[in-house]
């Protein structure tokens, strides 16, 4: 038997039949460890990260459009959206502030009223500012499409 050395990210091989020179089984041992490496590779590929967000709710305060010091418009709005479950009889909501940075979503986020029903698709951001006690930071969806439904 011969011991073969394996190396960072592939699957150890200890031992390997030898098959009659030493050259045969090392080179098995570096077929085993390169299919290891592949199937690696095929595992992290199966999942890459996704950052989309689809909701459906109702409507709840007036879209503001702001303008930033740095000239950039946003128009921003918050959505309520019901949860599926009862907690203790009561039913439980979330409250999601939605920012809308493209002049199409700005247009359509305009367009929304008070209690009406909107869907959003977009990202979750986490946006961070210069705050008079230091830096704050809050999370919101950045809406790429608004449609009213």
């Amino acid at each position: 038997m011969a011991k073969v050395k394996s190396t960072p990210g592939t699957k150890k091989v200890s031992k390997v039949e030898k098959i009659g020179k030493v050259n045969k089984s090392v080179k098995v041992a570096k077929t085993l460890e390169s299919k290891t490496k592949v199937s690696k590779k095929i595992a992290i590929d199966e999942f890459s990260p996704v950052n989309e967000v689809r909701l459906v709710g109702r409507v709840t305060s007036l879209a503001v459009e702001k303008e930033l010091p740095s000239g950039d418009k946003v128009v921003e709005f918050r959505v309520v959206i019901g949860r599926g479950k009862l907690r203790n009889g009561k039913k439980e909501v979330d409250s999601l502030d939605i920012a809308a940075w493209s002049a199409k979503a700005r247009r359509a986020a305009l367009a929304v009223k008070i209690d009406s029903w909107v869907e959003v698709k977009g990202s979750v951001r986490r946006r961070f500012w210069r705050a008079p006690t230091g830096l704050a930071s809050r999370w919101q969806v950045e809406a790429s499409e608004v449609v009213r439904l």
